[in-house]
């Protein structure tokens, strides 16, 4: 799917926290920092939160930093 795309809900995948942080490789604390800054979407089920992992995907992929080889 282009950038921008909604999938139905069936589709979306979701991550817990700690699945979130393994695959970012930071602490889960920072990937709190995220969700509560609004930097990184989440749902709220009970006392957790859960992330699409699209939502993810495109987190990093706005972050990546590249190099020029000019």
């Amino acid at each position: 799917m282009a950038a921008g795309e909604t999938r139905p809900l069936n589709e979306v995948q979701f991550l817990t926290v700690a699945e979130v942080a393994s695959v970012m490789r930071v602490s889960k604390m920072t990937v709190y920092r995220l969700v509560h800054s609004g930097h990184l979407p989440a749902i709220r089920v009970g006392r957790s939160f859960r992330v699409p992992e699209q939502a993810v995907h495109e987190y990093l992929r706005e972050s990546y930093v590249g190099v020029d080889a000019g």
